[in-house]
């Protein structure tokens, strides 16, 4: 079985409680919403798409690479290089 990768290096931040109850009130707004929607863009107009907090951050692996070695943090120093890339792979690279 092959492995499967993202193409641009990106963790999106969707696990935080304020993001998730964004989308679960845009979600209730669009489904409580009694009259027709026209056409399939129209939910859209329902709920302020600018509410829901979607962030996205891309970093290179020689990005990570470069902030462990500059880094004073005490968690970064104890880090191998190895340690930093799988760190970077897991967040950033593997699906």
């Amino acid at each position: 079985m092959s492995k499967s990768y993202k193409k641009s290096p990106a963790w999106t931040e969707q696990t935080t409680p304020n993001s998730i109850w964004a989308k679960r009130k845009a979600a209730k707004a669009v489904r409580r919403f009694t009259d027709n929607i026209q056409n399939g863009k129209w939910y859209r107009k329902l709920y302020c798409s600018w509410d829901i907090c979607d962030y996205r951050f891309y970093k290179t692996k020689q990005q990570a690479i470069l902030e462990w070695e500059t880094s004073d943090c005490s968690r970064d120093q104890e880090m191998t290089r190895a340690e930093v890339i799988n760190d970077w792979e897991k967040q950033y690279r593997r699906k």
